[in-house]
Order: structure tokens, then sequence, then C-alpha cells
């Protein structure tokens, strides 16, 4: 009998319930906060499941899922050493029209002013005690490009790499909920009623060549960045060229997919009590939350400031959608339009600042890459 009851107490203290620890109860409740978000409102349900999922996992006390030779622990090697972002970035190009980009150029300074949020996030992180390299891989959450920040941490801060990736990816399936009223704020009702004129058509040589050309350039200019723009663009080449159906297929769906996958429980296990709960990942997060509402503002003020100046309408709200989140941004754009004047569609023509917030932001990991890496 005497077996038999220390076989009990063996087992009752071998499971969850008697390890579980407070941080452990916060972090599992955030987790099914984070599902009934994706599940139940749709925030961004193919980010938002796989990270509030992870974080369920790796928060289950004494499982080992995510220690050295855990199933999570091989998913944050694609994250660790800068595998998953230049494969999404090739999904993302081969999902993403460039057309409204190239119909309407200027639009490429709404996606770069709405970079600014990360050069103000990166110097308010230097006054707060971080160092140089630190501070440019916090930075880089401004512009809600979660493949770009994990990329610019795993080179200038793989210390904080877990935290910056949990930060961008949040922020990224939280746009719905913080872009509206920032964007509000900031313009009037007829702005954001204005009706822009539609976009002229792009011709395929033109379209086949922007990939190419932009490479280029980008390799010749900016080294440190070729492996988020070249795959970028490999992508677009696939879905541009007309030529490779099955790469493009592949691409755009399996492959992005899976990636996606990996990187999204991969982030969200990284969420444990014992890293989260500090004081310097708390700071991180307010920080990434300063930075993407920095460069939200940003390109809806610059946006202000190119209505009044163009020929042609341009309604305002567009530049909000420069902070890169593609197309989460331009999806919100459209929303917050349509919500004032039902007959306003501004989705094509928020994808030009938005596809080119996803280049900024790249040009803006690879400048910092070049000048600061350890």
């Amino acid at each position: 009998m005497t077996g038999l009851t220390g076989a009990i107490q063996s087992f009752i203290q071998a499971t969850g319930f008697a390890q579980i620890s407070g941080g452990d109860l916060l972090m599992l409740t955030i987790a099914c906060l984070l599902l009934y978000l994706a599940i139940k409102k749709s925030f961004e349900p193919l980010l938002l499941l796989p990270i509030g999922f992870g974080l369920l996992l790796s928060n289950l006390p004494a499982t080992g899922i995510f220690e050295k030779g855990g199933l999570i622990n091989y998913f944050y090697f694609g994250i660790k050493e800068g595998i998953f972002p230049p494969l999404i970035f090739m999904g993302v190009g081969a999902l993403t029209d460039f057309g409204p980009l190239l119909a309407n150029p200027k639009t490429i300074l709404l996606g770069a002013a709405a970079q600014f949020g990360i050069f103000a996030t990166l110097i308010g992180s230097i006054f707060l005690g971080f160092n140089l390299p630190q501070a440019s891989a916090i930075g880089i959450i401004g512009g809600a490009d979660g493949p770009t920040a994990i990329y610019t941490a795993s080179k200038l801060a793989p210390e904080l790499l877990g935290p910056i990736a949990v930060a961008a990816y949040s922020y990224m399936a939280l746009v719905p909920i913080i872009q509206p009223p920032i964007m509000r704020a900031l313009t009037s009702v007829e702005e954001r009623k204005r009706v822009m004129v539609q976009l002229k058509e792009i011709p395929k040589p033109v379209r086949i060549l922007f990939p190419i050309v932009s490479t280029l350039l980008c390799g010749l200019l900016l080294p440190s960045a070729v492996p988020l723009i070249g795959m970028l663009m490999l992508g677009n080449l696939f879905r541009e060229s007309g030529a490779v159906s099955r790469l493009l297929d592949t691409s755009e769906n399996a492959l992005l997919n899976t990636v996606t996958i990996f990187l999204g429980v991969a982030v969200g296990a990284s969420m444990t009590a014992q890293t989260f709960l500090k004081w310097e990942t708390i700071g991180i997060l307010v920080l990434g939350l300063i930075a993407f509402s920095i460069g939200t503002a940003t390109g809806v003020l610059f946006g202000k400031a190119m209505a009044a100046i163009s020929e042609t309408p341009i309604n305002p709200l567009i530049g909000a959608a420069g902070v890169s989140a593609v197309p989460m941004a331009a999806r919100v754009v459209q929303k917050v339009g349509a919500d004032e004047n039902p007959q306003n569609f501004l989705l094509m023509h928020a994808m030009g600042p938005n596809v080119a917030g996803v280049i900024g932001s790249a040009i803006a990991a690879g400048v910092l890459i070049s000048l600061v890496k350890p």
C-alpha cells in the first residue's frame, strides 16, 4: 500500500498542476486571449492563432517542448539563423501586385515617411539604456514588418530576438485595433471621405523589369538588404513573368503557409513566463508600440502634406499603409475610408505605400545592419 501511495504521489508531483506557477497561469491566460482574438474576432488569425497556440504550448509546465532537442526548438532555429524571414518575403512578393506603386510612384514617399518611427524609437531606446545594436533592432518594430524585425534582431541583437519577434508580430496582428484611432485623430471627415482617381494599367514589360532592376540597384547600393529585397523580388518575378506557375503556386501557398506556421508557433513559444515577464521585455513591447504609432502618424501626416500640393485628389489615410504590414494596413485604410464614404475604394491606392513600406523597412534594416553590426 505504501508503494502505491508513493507512486500516486510521484505521479501527482509530475503533473503540470503540481508545477504550475502564477507566471505560467498569466501567460496561459494571455494565450487564450490571443486565440480568442484570432478565432472569434478574426484579428489576423493566420498570425495570431499559431502565435497564441505556441504561447500555450511553451507555458505548460514540464513539457520540455522548447528545450534543446524539443520540437519548438527546431522551429526556432529558422528564426535564430535568419532562414524564415527571406522565405516569408518570397511568399509576400509572389502575392503582391506592385502595379499600384508603379502607377503612382510618389506613394513611395509615404512608405519612406512611415519609417520615421524606426529611427525615432532607435533614439528613444538609446536613452533608455539599450546599446546601439539593440536599439536598432528594437526600432525596426516600428516598420510593422515581422520578418524584417526578426532578421535584423538575429544580426544585431540575438539576445533580444524573442521579445522583438513577439512585439513585431503582435503589433502586425493588432493593426486593425491600433491604427484606426490614430488615423481618425489626424484627419478630418472630409479628408477620410475623399475619393481618389482610378490608377492606370502598368504594361507587362515594366512589371517584369521592376523586380530585376530593383534587385540590381539594391545589390549594388546596399548588399546587406539583398537577402530580404532579393527574395521579395524573386517572388514577384515568379508572379509577373507568367512562366513558372508551379513555382508561383508553391511560393504563395504551400511554402508560405508552412513557414508561417513554423514561425508563428516559434514566436509564440518564445513568450515563456521566465523570459516575458521582465522589465526589459515589457520595455521593448512599449517601445515597439510607440514606434508603430509614430510610423502610422508620420505616414498620415505626410499624406496630408502630399494632398495639399497634389494636382489630383489624395486621401491622406493611405499614408497609414506605409508601415509595411501587407496587406493588413491597406485593408484597414479601406475600412476606415469606407466607414465615412461607402463609395470610397482605397484598397489599391493604399497598396502603393504598403508595398513601398515593405521595401522601405527592408532598406532601413539593411542600412542599420551595415552601419552598426557589432
